[in-house]
Protein backbone atom coordinates (compact mmCIF):
# COMPACT_ATOMS: atom_id res chain seq x y z
CA UNK A 1 0.00 0.00 0.00
CA UNK A 2 1.53 3.28 -0.82
CA UNK A 3 0.93 6.14 1.25
CA UNK A 4 -0.76 9.33 -0.23
CA UNK A 5 -1.50 12.77 0.76
CA UNK A 6 -5.19 14.11 1.62
CA UNK A 7 -4.96 16.15 -1.34
CA UNK A 8 -3.63 12.96 -3.76
CA UNK A 9 -6.98 11.78 -2.87
CA UNK A 10 -10.06 11.93 -5.61
CA UNK A 11 -12.77 14.20 -3.90
CA UNK A 12 -14.87 10.69 -3.55
CA UNK A 13 -11.94 9.36 -1.61
CA UNK A 14 -11.43 12.45 0.14
CA UNK A 15 -14.93 12.50 1.55
CA UNK A 16 -14.84 8.84 2.21
CA UNK A 17 -11.35 9.04 4.14
CA UNK A 18 -12.49 12.30 5.91
CA UNK A 19 -15.89 10.64 6.75
CA UNK A 20 -14.31 7.77 8.32
CA UNK A 21 -11.52 9.74 10.29
CA UNK A 22 -14.11 11.46 12.19
CA UNK A 23 -16.04 8.24 12.59
CA UNK A 24 -13.43 6.44 14.28
CA UNK A 25 -12.75 9.88 16.79
CA UNK A 26 -16.29 9.85 17.63
CA UNK A 27 -16.34 6.32 18.40
CA UNK A 28 -12.85 6.87 20.60
CA UNK A 29 -14.59 9.31 22.52
CA UNK A 30 -17.35 7.27 22.73
CA UNK A 31 -16.22 4.12 24.13
CA UNK A 32 -13.59 6.06 26.43
CA UNK A 33 -15.86 8.12 28.06
CA UNK A 34 -18.48 5.41 28.25
CA UNK A 35 -16.04 3.22 29.81
CA UNK A 36 -15.09 6.07 31.85
CA UNK A 37 -18.78 6.16 33.03
CA UNK A 38 -19.28 2.91 33.23
CA UNK A 39 -16.52 2.00 35.38
CA UNK A 40 -17.15 2.29 39.08
CA UNK A 41 -13.48 4.30 40.23
CA UNK A 42 -12.51 3.25 44.47
CA UNK A 43 -10.74 5.09 46.39
CA UNK A 44 -6.84 5.38 45.91
CA UNK A 45 -4.19 6.05 48.49
CA UNK A 46 -1.31 8.13 47.84
CA UNK A 47 1.36 5.27 47.03
CA UNK A 48 -1.63 4.10 44.33
CA UNK A 49 -2.45 7.69 42.83
CA UNK A 50 1.69 7.86 42.32
CA UNK A 51 1.21 4.08 40.64
CA UNK A 52 -1.86 5.29 38.73
CA UNK A 53 -0.02 8.00 37.32
CA UNK A 54 2.99 6.08 36.24
CA UNK A 55 0.55 3.74 34.68
CA UNK A 56 -0.73 6.60 32.54
CA UNK A 57 1.97 7.88 31.13
CA UNK A 58 3.44 4.26 30.17
CA UNK A 59 -0.06 3.58 28.86
CA UNK A 60 0.48 6.82 26.93
CA UNK A 61 3.39 6.17 25.65
CA UNK A 62 2.94 2.52 24.40
CA UNK A 63 -0.41 4.17 22.48
CA UNK A 64 1.34 6.84 21.05
CA UNK A 65 4.40 4.21 19.70
CA UNK A 66 1.83 2.03 18.60
CA UNK A 67 -0.29 5.08 16.69
CA UNK A 68 3.15 6.66 15.34
CA UNK A 69 3.72 3.05 13.46
CA UNK A 70 0.67 2.88 12.51
CA UNK A 71 0.89 6.23 10.94
CA UNK A 72 4.20 5.30 9.30
CA UNK A 73 2.44 2.52 7.43
CA UNK A 74 -1.21 4.01 6.42
CA UNK A 75 -2.26 4.73 3.19
CA UNK A 76 -3.35 7.88 3.85
CA UNK A 77 -0.95 9.09 6.81
CA UNK A 78 -2.39 12.69 7.58
CA UNK A 79 -5.82 11.52 8.83
CA UNK A 80 -4.33 8.80 11.10
CA UNK A 81 -2.27 10.85 12.94
CA UNK A 82 -5.32 13.16 13.22
CA UNK A 83 -7.36 10.13 13.95
CA UNK A 84 -4.83 8.96 16.88
CA UNK A 85 -4.79 12.54 18.31
CA UNK A 86 -8.69 12.27 18.16
CA UNK A 87 -7.94 9.23 20.14
CA UNK A 88 -5.01 10.04 22.46
CA UNK A 89 -6.57 13.57 23.52
CA UNK A 90 -9.76 11.45 25.07
CA UNK A 91 -7.63 8.90 26.66
CA UNK A 92 -5.68 11.57 28.73
CA UNK A 93 -8.74 12.92 29.82
CA UNK A 94 -10.07 9.33 31.11
CA UNK A 95 -7.02 8.46 33.17
CA UNK A 96 -6.27 12.05 34.59
CA UNK A 97 -10.54 11.97 35.59
CA UNK A 98 -10.08 8.55 37.39
CA UNK A 99 -7.41 9.88 39.06
CA UNK A 100 -8.85 12.56 40.55
CA UNK A 101 -11.78 10.69 40.99
CA UNK A 102 -9.90 8.00 42.99
CA UNK A 103 -8.59 11.24 44.86
CA UNK A 104 -11.95 12.74 45.79
CA UNK A 105 -13.45 9.07 47.04
CA UNK A 106 -10.64 8.99 49.01
CA UNK A 107 -10.64 11.77 50.75
CA UNK A 108 -13.59 14.49 50.65
CA UNK A 109 -11.35 17.35 51.09
CA UNK A 110 -8.98 16.86 48.19
CA UNK A 111 -10.94 19.09 46.19
CA UNK A 112 -13.19 22.26 47.20
CA UNK A 113 -16.26 19.87 45.98
CA UNK A 114 -16.65 16.75 46.03
CA UNK A 115 -16.13 14.78 42.50
CA UNK A 116 -18.51 12.71 40.77
CA UNK A 117 -17.51 11.64 37.07
CA UNK A 118 -18.74 14.53 35.77
CA UNK A 119 -17.12 16.79 37.69
CA UNK A 120 -13.52 14.88 37.62
CA UNK A 121 -14.11 15.12 33.68
CA UNK A 122 -14.82 18.69 34.15
CA UNK A 123 -12.08 20.04 36.10
CA UNK A 124 -9.31 17.45 33.79
CA UNK A 125 -11.11 19.34 30.81
CA UNK A 126 -10.74 23.05 32.68
CA UNK A 127 -6.87 22.20 33.81
CA UNK A 128 -6.02 20.79 30.14
CA UNK A 129 -7.72 24.05 28.52
CA UNK A 130 -5.60 26.31 30.49
CA UNK A 131 -8.92 27.97 31.57
CA UNK A 132 -9.00 26.92 35.27
CA UNK A 133 -12.51 28.53 36.47
CA UNK A 134 -11.44 27.96 40.04
CA UNK A 135 -14.80 26.18 40.76
CA UNK A 136 -13.08 23.41 41.67
CA UNK A 137 -9.33 23.64 43.39
CA UNK A 138 -7.20 20.73 44.76
CA UNK A 139 -6.96 21.19 48.54
CA UNK A 140 -4.20 19.03 50.09
CA UNK A 141 -0.65 18.57 48.73
CA UNK A 142 -0.99 15.43 46.76
CA UNK A 143 -4.03 16.97 44.79
CA UNK A 144 -1.89 19.87 43.64
CA UNK A 145 1.00 17.54 42.74
CA UNK A 146 -1.05 15.75 40.58
CA UNK A 147 -2.74 18.66 38.91
CA UNK A 148 1.29 19.82 38.38
CA UNK A 149 1.75 16.31 36.44
CA UNK A 150 -1.16 16.98 34.62
CA UNK A 151 -0.60 20.76 33.59
CA UNK A 152 3.39 19.55 32.75
CA UNK A 153 2.08 16.64 30.91
CA UNK A 154 -0.68 18.74 29.03
CA UNK A 155 1.94 20.64 27.76
CA UNK A 156 3.81 17.70 26.45
CA UNK A 157 0.43 16.54 24.69
CA UNK A 158 0.08 19.86 23.12
CA UNK A 159 3.49 20.30 21.74
CA UNK A 160 5.19 16.84 21.75
CA UNK A 161 2.54 14.29 21.03
CA UNK A 162 1.60 16.02 18.35
CA UNK A 163 4.65 16.58 16.75
CA UNK A 164 5.66 13.26 17.23
CA UNK A 165 2.20 11.93 14.93
CA UNK A 166 2.35 14.32 12.24
CA UNK A 167 6.38 13.42 11.75
CA UNK A 168 4.97 9.89 11.79
CA UNK A 169 2.54 10.98 8.77
CA UNK A 170 5.79 12.85 7.10
CA UNK A 171 7.63 9.84 7.39
CA UNK A 172 5.26 7.53 5.89
CA UNK A 173 4.86 10.51 3.48
CA UNK A 174 8.62 10.32 2.50
CA UNK A 175 8.72 6.59 2.60
CA UNK A 176 5.77 6.11 0.15
CA UNK A 177 7.98 8.71 -2.19
CA UNK A 178 11.19 6.74 -1.76
CA UNK A 179 9.03 3.22 -2.72
CA UNK A 180 7.62 5.12 -5.86
CA UNK A 181 11.01 6.02 -6.71
CA UNK A 182 12.36 2.86 -6.46
CA UNK A 183 9.88 1.51 -8.85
Amino acid sequence: MTARRLTDLNKRERRRAVIRTFVEIIGAWIILVGVFYAVPVGAGTDASIAVRIVICVVLLAIVLAWQSRRIARSDVPELRAATALGAIIPLFFVMFATIYLSMSHASATSFTQDLDHTRAMYFTITTFATVGYGDITPTTDLGRIVVSIQMILDLILIGGVVRVLFNAAQTGLKRAEAESEET
